[in-house]
């Protein structure tokens, strides 16, 4: 008796895909007890490090490498105050931090610190005239050089940003990564929801102190709600039983919920003079007693941006390389997202090669 092919006989191809994803679901769910072990397992940083400065509660870390430096600027990477800097140096094959290091640069990073609230009152300037003007003055006197190089991420790029016009002469290089300059553009959903006539910024920071983590949380989250709330929970399903994937995603969702608040007066700073004011391209940027300008820019820059950027559009970032007065400045989109622009397999294949090359030319 002949025996009916899948074809002829749907039924068969449809117990045999039934009898398939079942096996496959029950793989599945087998490893999910598993998970809590797994996740507190997950390190946080790959890169050898030591905090050798230490300020209230921001601390400064510095990556010794393997062998003498091979470039005489140190090297500063400045983070946002939301979510924790280890997202620099993810995993040892997601680690933006170990391509500098490996190049031999002097490498530092920035730990803000997450605040409390009796540091509701800090402002922008207290950060950047303040904590980053001190870690500037001792990594150059550590390294014995004048100079330092920014590497800045996100707000941190635009952190770096003012920093260097208003310090100039104390900045080799600029790096900014995903940072805010021109708050114009309306392609973002953070700027459409904190303009003026949405958000009240002021009663905001007046109720709460500091703007709370879970607020920034849930505001991450509502940009893509059916890809973070759907699709994502749908994705690390059917890859359970792939201990990598896992792995992956475990390391991933434990900075993406490890939020801090930030400091009251900052933020309310940050929405009133950039996103609802933008001052910053203006050259009216107030930090302190002093006024950003952008045209006092001259050093060499480097502005990367991510094509599918949801939390700064690259039309948020572009601009910076017109407002400045350096003549050595490059822009450079890269085809990803906010995140993926710094741990992604593109970004550790091509762009921080490419940008270790571009940095050590300048060192």
């Amino acid at each position: 008796m002949k025996t009916a092919t899948k074809s002829e006989n749907p039924w068969a191809g449809w117990h045999e895909s039934f009898l398939t994803e079942g096996l496959a679901n029950a793989r599945r769910l087998a490893q999910l007890p598993s998970l809590h072990e797994r996740a507190k397992r997950v390190q946080k940083g790959a890169t050898p490090s030591q905090v050798v400065y230490e300020e209230d509660r921001m601390k400064l870390l510095h990556y010794p490498g393997k062998g003498p430096h091979r470039h005489a600027t140190p090297l500063v990477f400045v983070f946002a105050l939301v979510n924790r800097p280890y997202i620099l140096d993810l995993k040892k094959d997601r680690s933006v931090i170990s391509h500098f290091v490996d190049s031999g640069f002097d490498t530092y990073l920035i730990d803000w610190g997450a605040p409390t609230y009796a540091d509701r009152h800090m402002t922008i300037d207290d950060h950047i005239n303040g904590y980053l003007s001190n870690v500037v003055d001792f990594v150059c006197e550590r390294a014995g050089t004048p100079k330092a190089s920014l590497l800045g991420y996100c707000m941190g790029g635009t952190m770096s940003a003012m920093f260097t016009a208003l310090h100039q002469e104390r900045v080799k290089n600029l790096i900014l990564l995903a940072a805010g300059i021109d708050f114009s553009t309306r392609e973002g959903l953070l700027n459409l929801w904190t303009q003026p006539e949405y958000f009240d910024v002021d009663k905001f920071v007046d109720a709460f102190g500091n703007c709370p983590a879970e607020f920034l949380q849930a505001s991450f989250l509502m940009l893509k709600p059916v890809q973070n709330l759907l699709e994502k929970p749908i994705s690390f399903f059917e890859k359970a039983d792939d201990p990598e994937a896992i792995d992956d995603f475990l390391t991933m969702e434990m900075w993406l919920n490890d939020n801090i608040a930030i400091p009251g007066e900052v933020y309310r700073e940050f929405v009133k003079y950039l996103y609802q004011q933008n001052l910053l391209v203006q050259n009216r940027m107030p930090v302190g007693k002093h006024t950003v300008d952008l045209r006092k820019i001259t050093c060499p820059v480097l502005n990367i941006v991510a094509k599918g950027d949801d939390l700064v559009p690259c039309a948020q970032s572009l601009p910076f390389n017109d407002l400045i007065s350096s003549k050595d400045r490059k822009s450079v989109v890269v085809p990803a997202g906010h995140i993926g622009l710094a741990i992604g397999g593109k970004a550790q294949r091509e762009v921080w090669p490419q940008t270790c090359e571009w940095l050590a030319e300048r060192s």
